[in-house]
């Protein structure tokens, strides 16, 4: 069912308090103790089963809230935040899009990261405390790996989402760390660990897991294995800027894998729903998971990307498709095939029967694409994305509940190349420039290295084409120190969140969420008067107008 969003201040749950105390089996207050947890039937299956399948959403907030998506929906919000996804109506995202003050601690849109990751996190403490210290049957070790990787994974999101980037900031705080072995009373008394307790408690789990996972078979791309663990390791050293270890873990997370090749990045069923052989890890729909069976279909990842659905979808029917920045768009060689994921703003300038013969070179339901123009704020055809397609093949674009079980990519091999590039170019500039080079020439045979940027600003324009629209964007412009710029002759952004700064904005920072700093008085935001301690990270404050035309 549509949703018309209206910018309502909305108020924290006040039954999700204090950090873990949110149960993906158990969602009552309070912790069972370890007997009756592991007592319960199945219970080591069913944690461990939660630990991945619950990351799709949970609907914590309500199935008729469309940002309530799980880790689907932390990706488009911090996407939202910057630059190269641009948002013109006012949809679900607008909150991260905006800058909107619901981002503060007071709002529910703050608790939203908060309930999800510690939940979470939850899962995986219970995993680890019914696995045991030094579990020796084959299967609690596998399930204990698979818990500490996705740990780690969950911890570097919170660490990355919550501070700056590591280097400068080592001693600046991310979030309070809770393990399996943190009691009710460790909880109120709790604080931010800093970037250099946080990220060597992620590499310390990740050499459990690797540890641990080795000998693991997966029969899937849904749970993590020891690649992935090695990728993980990658984006960690990587964000520490620890060069040999981070091209080290690149490479060898790159066994086994291929890269995506033109027909599978734009296969007009399949691009980007499907797990191949650049996947290293994923997530996917169900026909029986809530997201799918709530709401019309409409709360899932599919509803706010897949354009190619006539029954329902945010994207799609109700106004909100998600676009590429022009100015990105245009700095992509025709000769590249990933400017084919993204509608030419020519297509605007055209009549309607021109129109829809150029819109055959993007997809086979042109009906479909204009529906989704058409029923935005702006009415325009340029830049929307057609990079991530319905599921569900022919019957997915008139069903919904078909169309919306599509997979979604976490990880994928083409990162690891990059990584393997960026640190080995930052050991020797020649050495990067030429893996560089070998990995855009995979997307543009006449691809040429721009000798008029420096080298990581190359790096991060092909990280920026290769995975637009995946979640990794806020932590590129942290990690590079860059600020955004919406604000150029010809922009797309709409008028009015047209913002530019020539620094990391501070609103990527997330706030901590009030009903924690109420309890946890480690992070307790304000002391006796109403001083506030600055333990929390500033509260969003949306820029006053639009900033002056940047002039590239």
């Amino acid at each position: 069912m549509k949703k018309i969003f209206k910018a309502t201040a909305f108020v924290a749950l006040a039954a999700v308090a204090m950090t873990g105390c949110i149960k993906e089996v158990e969602p009552q207050m309070g912790y069972a103790d370890s007997n009756q947890v592991a007592g319960a039937p199945n219970a080591f299956d069913n944690y461990l089963s939660a630990v991945t399948r619950s990351i799709c959403g949970k609907f914590y907030f309500g199935y008729d809230r469309p940002f309530d998506l799980g880790l689907p929906g932390m990706m488009l919000a911090r996407d939202a935040m910057g630059q190269d996804m641009v948002i013109d109506n006012s949809d679900w995202f607008s909150i991260w899009y905006q800058v909107d003050v619901q981002l503060g601690p007071r709002y529910m849109a703050c608790q939203l990261p908060w309930t999800y990751y510690y939940a979470w996190i939850d899962n995986c403490n219970r995993v680890l405390s019914l696995a045991g210290e030094a579990p020796s049957d084959p299967k609690l070790r596998a399930g204990a790996g698979i818990a500490y990787a996705m740990r780690a994974f969950f911890y570097m999101d919170l660490a990355r989402m919550f501070q700056y980037t590591y280097v400068g900031n080592e001693q600046e705080g991310t979030v309070p760390i809770v393990t399996e072995k943190t009691s009710a009373s460790d909880l109120s008394n709790n604080p931010r660990a800093t970037n250099e307790k946080m990220w060597a408690f992620i590499l310390e789990d990740l050499d459990k897991a690797e540890a641990l996972i080795a000998d693991y078979n997966r029969s899937d791309k849904y749970t993590p294995d020891l690649s992935v663990v090695y990728g993980m390791k990658a984006r960690a050293y990587l964000t520490m800027e620890n060069w040999p270890q981070a091209e080290h873990y690149a490479k060898l997370a790159q066994a086994g894998y291929s890269m995506m090749t033109e027909i599978e990045y734009l296969d007009r069923m399949t691009a980007f729903n499907t797990p191949n052989g650049s996947w290293m890890m994923g997530m996917t729909y169900l026909p029986t998971d809530d997201p799918i069976l709530q709401n019309d279909a409409d709360t899932n990842w599919g509803s706010q990307m897949y354009l190619e659905v006539s029954s329902n979808g945010y994207a799609s029917q109700y106004g909100s498709p998600k676009r590429i920045d022009v100015h990105l768009y245009e700095t992509i060689p025709s000769t590249d095939f990933r400017k084919k994921c993204f509608i030419d703003p020519a297509l605007d300038e055209m009549s309607p029967e021109e129109r829809t013969a150029a819109l055959a070179a993007y997809s086979d339901y042109p009906q479909l694409i204009g529906e989704a123009a058409i029923a935005s704020t702006s009415g325009a055809y340029g830049c929307l994305s057609l990079k991530f397609r319905a599921a569900g093949g022919e019957a997915g674009r008139s069903n919904g509940y078909l169309g919306m079980c599509g997979a979604v990519p976490i990880m994928r091999v083409e990162e690891m190349y990059l990584i393997e590039a960026e640190a080995a170019g930052m050991q020797s500039e020649s050495r990067g420039i030429e893996l560089l080079t070998k990995f855009a020439k995979t997307r543009d045979p006449q691809y040429t290295y721009n000798k008029n940027q420096s080298f990581r600003d190359n790096i991060w324009w092909q990280r920026r084409v290769e995975f637009w629209g995946e979640g990794l964007s806020m932590y590129d412009i942290k990690r590079f120190n860059k600020g955004i710029i919406r604000s150029y002759a010809g922009t797309n952004h709409p008028s009015g969140y047209r913002f530019n700064t020539d620094k990391v904005p501070y609103w990527m920072n997330f706030c901590i969420v009030q009903t924690e700093t109420n309890f946890n008085y480690a992070i307790s935001d304000y002391k006796e008067g109403g001083e506030s301690t600055g333990m929390n990270n500033p509260t969003p404050s949306q820029p006053e107008g639009d900033s002056p035309e940047h002039v590239w």
